[in-house]
């Protein structure tokens, strides 16, 4: 039986998966495998969509009609919601006069003040694409600084997909990455052992979120630690920002710590889902980020900057954090009842607007996956193996719908966790 033969039954949800079928046979003739990277759910349950039509809120749908509340939010830009009429608004207020320009518009000095007025580091901002446009610029910027060429990276962390740092060895070479150098996550000592006089640079996550592994919040005094090697040893302090930016507090996400770092790298939620991503430096970097001859045809593309400042005062002006972090805290009280009242042994880590779900004793994430399958029948859009997101448009409804879900889901496991 082909794929679109088997979709042609009805699954639990009662909608026929016949879309979403035909559509993987089509892209496995044109795209390598089907689909690539992060968003290829060739490895997920047999019922999680690949393709989708459209999202509103903190809801999505499917080609084949199925919606969800969407605990990924796009695997994190989405911070406001989909669809926000503010962001949206100044998105196509820009587009109408002109995007892709021969210079950038006035935009991108607005954003790059409003960024560096934000983020107590930032005194300067250039601006990129994607996540890893920004951590290999700030790699490339601290060796331009320092003349070193050793990058600190702790163990099991994801920087993004380039050479240097992609998860996945094939088409790389020992080259790209024979400057790399890992350190353990909140363990100083275990930085202080790798040390040399050619690191040009240390770069951290703002707590430890590791793909399949249970989260792990940043110990101050490792924060404040790597702070002071490097200004005893000359190195860059960076912070990845990528992921948590905006989502933990309004600034960086170390500022409530009071550990600056000399540069730092955001995108993700920083313009609500339209493709947008920054590093930011302070005036010792100045100098080597003005050498780089670093560029990209779309960087300076105005509508996504329009979009970023609609975010940021959004975020601002509604305390959009708490309201996250409220809502997170709500799901995961929910999620511990639910566990409790079943005798399910469960871990819940990381903050609570990033919040990750894993089992006691879970071998290979099965019950991970088997629950996660469960919730989607059940209206739920969740990863079994990534930490979730909260946005700011996840309603009181919305909450009860996933809960709902996830009270049904783990009922089903009951058989798996006995």
């Amino acid at each position: 039986m082909t794929p679109l033969e088997n979709a042609q039954s009805l699954n639990g949800t009662g909608v026929a998966r016949i879309r979403d079928a035909e559509l993987r046979e089509r892209a496995r003739v044109v795209i390598p495998g089907g689909m690539y990277g992060h968003l290829n759910m060739g490895a997920m349950p047999a019922d999680y969509p690949q393709f989708f039509e459209s999202a509103r809120g903190a809801r999505v749908t499917d080609v084949d009609g199925r919606e969800f509340v969407d605990l990924m939010c796009s695997w994190g830009p989405v911070i406001l919601g989909q669809h926000h009429p503010e962001v949206d608004e100044a998105f196509n207020r820009q587009m109408a006069l002109g995007d892709c320009l021969n210079g950038p518009s006035p935009r991108m000095v607005e954003l790059a003040e409003r960024m560096v007025g934000a983020v107590a580091h930032a005194e300067w901002a250039m601006f990129q694409k994607n996540g890893t446009d920004a951590t290999t610029l700030c790699v490339t910027i601290a060796r331009a600084a320092t003349g070193r060429r050793k990058l600190l990276v702790a163990k099991g962390a994801y920087h993004g997909a380039a050479p240097w740092c992609t998860p996945v060895e094939s088409g790389t070479t020992p080259e790209d990455r024979a400057n790399i150098v890992r350190y353990t996550y909140n363990d100083l000592e275990s930085v202080r052992a790798v040390l040399s006089d050619d690191v040009a640079a240390i770069m951290v996550s703002p707590f430890r979120h590791d793909a399949g592994y249970d989260q792990e919040l940043v110990d101050p005094e490792f924060a404040r630690g790597l702070r002071a090697l490097c200004d005893e040893t000359g190195a860059a302090l960076i912070l990845d920002d990528v992921r948590c930016g905006f989502r933990l507090h309004f600034g960086g996400s170390w500022d409530p710590l009071g550990v600056e770092p000399d540069l730092s790298a955001w995108s993700k939620a920083i313009a609500n889902g339209y493709p947008l991503a920054a590093v930011l430096g302070n005036d010792k970097y100045r100098a080597a980020a003005q050498s780089l001859f670093t560029t990209g045809s779309f960087w300076f593309a105005s509508a996504s900057m329009a979009a970023s400042l609609a975010t940021l005062d959004v975020l601002e002006r509604e305390d959009s954090v708490g309201r996250m972090t409220r809502m997170g805290d709500a799901l995961r009280a929910g999620l511990q009842e639910q566990a409790d009242r079943r005798g399910i042994a469960i871990n819940q880590t990381g903050p609570s607007q990033m919040p990750y779900l894993s089992f006691v004793g879970d071998v290979d994430w099965a019950v991970s996956i088997q629950f996660a399958a469960a919730a989607l029948r059940h209206g739920l859009y969740l990863h079994p193996r990534h930490n979730w997101f909260i946005s700011a448009a996840l309603t009181d409804d919305d909450l009860e719908v996933a809960l709902s879900a996830t009270d049904a889901a783990f009922g089903e496991l009951r058989p798996l966790t006995d």
